[in-house]
């Protein structure tokens, strides 16, 4: 078992490595028509499995392509992050999309309406 230093430090690695990867290779052959970033990864202690957190920004059938050629695309990663990572054995790797920036922004959006509504509402006076 790694320690958890080794392990967020295997995790940043492989977060900019597939970064590069989506900007680069992946985007042009294999990746749909959304935008995507990497939000987190998460490495189990064994260094065995990485769970790769991606954000992808369009429509929701572009988001769908976007996932299945990701989803397609993961043996290329591994195999990529094996070559350029200097570890005994590759992690396998699953991307799994990120939808808290979403959320997030729905939730702004829900406060502020709010706030405008309590700005509009006529006080009353006893």
């Amino acid at each position: 078992m790694a320690n958890s230093r080794r392990v967020a430090r295997v995790a940043a690695l492989i977060k900019r490595e597939v970064s590069q990867m989506l900007l680069s290779e992946i985007k042009d052959d294999r990746v749909g028509a959304g935008m995507v970033s990497v939000t987190d990864v998460d490495v189990s202690g064994d260094l065995q499995h990485a769970k790769i957190f991606v954000s992808v920004y369009g429509t929701e059938e572009a988001k769908e392509e976007t996932m299945e050629g990701l989803d397609s695309s993961v043996h290329y990663v591994r195999k990529e992050l094996g070559s350029r990572m200097q570890l005994r054995r590759t992690p396998t790797v699953q991307f799994i999309e990120d939808r808290s920036l979403e959320r997030g922004d729905g939730m702004l959006n829900l406060l502020n309406k709010i706030s405008e509504e309590r700005q509009n509402k006529p006080e009353i006076v006893e």
